[in-house]
Parts: C-alpha cells; sequence; structure tokens
C-alpha cells in the first residue's frame, strides 16, 4: 500500500464514512491537532525513558496516547447512527479524573500561578497543555453544533488539566520546584 493516495491533492480528504471535506474544516483541524498532541506526547515519554522514578507516568502518558487514538477516530466519524466506530467514554473521562485526583494529593497546594518551566518533562508536559487547548477551542465549534459528542469534548477538557498536573508531578518527582509567577 502506498502512502501517497493523491485524493487530497484538491484540498479535500475523506470522513470516516466516506463523506468528503474540506481539509480547512473545523473537524479536519480538531483531530490533525489531536494527532499533534499525540506526537508531542510520544517526545515527552521518549523524555522520561531514563528515568525509573517516572516509569509510573510513562506508563500514563503509554496510555493517553492510545486514548488519544480514539479521540481522533471519535473525531473522524461524524456519524451519529454508526456505534460501531470507538468512541471516547465517560471511562476515559473518569480515569483522568482519577488519575488527576492522585497526583495532586502529592504535590502542595498552589497559592500562586506557576510559569510553565522547571525540568525538561514539565515544560514538555507545558506544550502538550497548550496543543490541547487549542484542539479544544476548535473542538468546542464543533460541540456547540452537535458534531461531536459531549464526551470527546469533556474529555479534552479534561486532559489539558492532567497536563497541568503532570507538569508539577514532573518538578516534584525530579527535585525541582515549580516555577511561580511574581506580578511586578
Amino acid at each position: 500500500m502506498k502512502i501517497y493516495t493523491k485524493t487530497g491533492d484538491k484540498g479535500k480528504t475523506s470522513l470516516f464514512d466516506g463523506t468528503r471535506v474540506d481539509k480547512s474544516s473545523k473537524r479536519i483541524e480538531s483531530y490533525g491537532l489531536v494527532d499533534e498532541v499525540n506526537s508531542q506526547v510520544g517526545m515527552l515519554i521518549s523524555l522520561t525513558e531514563k528515568e525509573e522514578k517516572l516509569r509510573e507516568i510513562k506508563m500514563l502518558l503509554l496510555s493517553i496516547q492510545d486514548q488519544l487514538f480514539l479521540l481522533g477516530s471519535d473525531l473522524a466519524n461524524p456519524s451519529k447512527s454508526r456505534n460501531d466506530f470507538p468512541r471516547i467514554t465517560l471511562d476515559e473521562i473518569k480515569k483522568i479524573e482519577k488519575k488527576i485526583d492522585e497526583l495532586e494529593a502529592n504535590l502542595d497546594p498552589l497559592s500562586s500561578f506557576i510559569l510553565p518551566g522547571g525540568t525538561i518533562q514539565a515544560s514538555q508536559s507545558h506544550i502538550v497543555r497548550t496543543i490541547i487547548r487549542r484542539a479544544e477551542l476548535s473542538m468546542v465549534y464543533l460541540y456547540q453544533k452537535g458534531e461531536i459528542s459531549e464526551y470527546a469534548y469533556i474529555y479534552i477538557n479534561r486532559l489539558s488539566d492532567l497536563f497541568f498536573v503532570m507538569a508539577r508531578s514532573f518538578n516534584k518527582i525530579l527535585g525541582k520546584p515549580d516555577i511561580i509567577w511574581k506580578s511586578k
């Protein structure tokens, strides 16, 4: 099978149900951003390879990559009548919320804003978080139009919270303080 099909050479692409849409559509933008998030999560995984104390977070990141693939599949399938395509469910949201609670329990409470940074892993986690926010902005349009599921939209919102907490966790585990923002 060739990697190029030439079917997108005129600015259109196909969704899972065969519908042809403009590559500039919000749906394509959304799952393109989810793909970008997944690639950046892959970079973050590679930054955890040599640190045994980051093994648990690495395993979490690997499962998030699977979930992001599921989210991309959900976004690429507009058909509400077909339920045989994988979809984001409440279970994925609950798993993220549980992980946020677990990670946050090991952190000092926030008393001020923090700046992105600290360890390279925390910095990369913040990069992932900001790309997730862009994906959310793209998805909100589709959600408000009823074109994607509520679960897909809630999932992406929770995911940015997870990466914020994960960034703080990287700093704590690796012994680097969060960078506190100080108003001038």
